[in-house]
């Protein structure tokens, strides 16, 4: 049984050393040195070959080297083979620093400070306490939840949308069309974390913005892919929205003429509000594999009807 990463080479070789001090009886390879392919029973990738099932015949479990598992076309994946996106403390971390950044920096005015220090103004504005500031989630899993911990602690008003029913302490939660709607009519700042689906994608378009309070902001940290540029561009202009923060975009990176990266409202990063730490990584599925050769369920299975 061989474990092979595709994936950063660099990461690949932390993999490594780490795996074998834990698993030293699993055999590690890096791509492209794959070795004899019908002994790859492990495969480790952020998106695998497009010949998975013909170069791996006797491939067992195939863990995503990220969060999502968008990135992989299930149509070239058998069935019946197990698939596992990442699900570990780093990343959960990452991103919980990052949704603090863009929400606190909207709710201190941190652009409007950036853009009187340019022009030379000295101008204080009123500060609103955070228990005042309405903050939305939309996502309802590990990072959503670790998301609106970490924001009620501060103080503001937190609630969260998800398609099923959830409980969170001290949260208002909300789930399916009416409880959008709900979300969206009391939310200043909505955070996307939601999973990649064809019924999420362009979720974030016009008939949401509308439904916003009159200028708010959007902090995608999910998918390009969820966004509408076009309908973002347009509640910007008009004011319905104050401003974005956007961490995903579709494609990437935007070409150079796009307007996102000079438009006055939109703060934009290259993909890296979280990524997977190879400490924890490993961590997680060295406990996926021992979860496996037990019989027991691993952490972070895919539900293909559900699509994450």
């Amino acid at each position: 049984m061989t474990f092979l990463y595709k994936a950063d080479p660099n990461r690949g070789a932390t993999w490594k050393k780490l795996l074998a001090r834990e698993m030293p009886e699993l055999p590690f390879r890096i791509w492209p040195d794959i070795g004899n392919p019908k002994e790859v029973r492990i495969l480790a990738t952020w998106q695998p070959p497009l010949d998975l099932t013909t170069q791996f015949p006797n491939l067992e479990i195939l863990f995503s080297t990220g969060a999502g598992t968008d990135q992989f076309d299930f149509a070239a994946i058998p069935p019946t083979l197990p698939v596992v996106r990442m699900v570990e403390s780093g990343i959960v971390q990452g991103m919980v620093e990052y949704v603090t950044l863009a929400v606190l920096s909207q709710h201190r005015d941190w652009r409007t400070y950036q853009d009187q220090q340019r022009a030379g103004t000295w101008q204080a504005h009123p500060v609103r306490p955070a228990s005042s500031r309405r903050v939305g989630v939309l996502g309802l899993g590990n990072l959503g939840r670790a998301v609106l911990d970490r924001l009620h602690a501060f103080g503001f008003s937190c609630a969260g949308w998800s398609r099923s029913p959830q409980q969170i302490y001290d949260v208002e939660c909300h789930h399916g069309p009416a409880g959008l709607q709900a979300l969206l009519a009391r939310t200043e700042i909505l955070i996307c974390l939601l999973p990649l689906t064809d019924s999420t994608r362009g979720i974030l378009r016009k008939r949401l913005f509308d439904q916003l309070p009159h200028g708010a902001t959007v902090i995608n940290v999910g998918r390009g892919g969820h966004l509408v540029q076009d309908d973002l561009l347009r509640a910007l202009d008009a004011g319905q929205l104050s401003s974005a923060v956007l961490d995903v975009c579709d494609p990437e990176p935007l070409p150079p003429e796009h307007p996102f990266w000079s438009h006055p409202k939109v703060v934009l990063t290259p993909h890296i509000a979280s990524m997977t730490q190879p400490e924890t990584a490993v961590d997680a599925v060295i406990d996926n594999l021992r979860r496996y050769r037990q019989g027991l369920p691993m952490i972070g299975l895919v539900d293909r009807a559900r699509g994450y």
